[in-house]
């Protein structure tokens, strides 16, 4: 069976920004039992069989909510799956949503990719979703996911103590979103 292309959301300069789809269980799930990537999350290894993962991510698949959107991320000259970015906590009323984003090929580290993967994102729910914040809590040890944000246009708010681990707050608003 070949898996046909997924619907694009949103290009930026190095990354298409997709719907996620089933085929890219094999690369989520291999990327939530890495221990490197799982402290980055302040979070442990994903410790259940795949099997019990990739249904999970069917469901989610079938089900989408309004308050949680996964997209993938995909290098545009290669079309690889390199990671992945979301916003959940969605509150239509404050038109404000939480980002994360993985990018979980190391290969494509340090090279742009994750700037350009949040400010298309940002882009899209500014311009699509309609919001008018989007926040975003990072390890204050996460020297380069800070950089990363600050180039896409986040700004710095406070320090957040939450899970025994100590997190920077940051935010965007539209006025800040970096033109193209």
């Amino acid at each position: 069976m070949t898996a046909t292309r997924s619907q694009i959301i949103a290009s930026g300069t190095l990354v298409h920004l997709r719907a996620k789809q089933i085929e890219d269980a094999e690369n989520d799930y291999a990327w939530r039992c890495d221990p490197e990537l799982a402290a980055y999350d302040a979070a442990r290894p994903l410790r259940a069989s795949y099997k019990t993962f990739a249904s999970t991510m069917r469901e989610e698949l079938n089900y989408p909510t309004t308050h949680r959107r996964t997209f993938a991320i995909e290098d545009i000259e290669s079309e690889r799956h390199i990671g992945n970015v979301m916003y959940y906590g969605y509150d239509p009323r404050a038109g404000e949503a939480e980002l994360g984003i993985t990018i979980g090929e190391r290969d494509f580290w340090s090279s742009g990719y994750g700037t350009d993967a949040v400010r298309t994102m940002v882009q899209y729910l500014f311009d699509e979703i309609g919001l008018s914040r989007v926040y975003l809590h990072t390890l204050s040890w996460n020297y380069r996911a800070q950089r990363c944000f600050e180039r896409a246009g986040f700004q710095r708010v406070r320090d957040v103590q939450r899970g025994g681990h100590e997190f920077i707050l940051m935010e965007i608003e539209p006025d800040n979103a970096p033109s193209e």
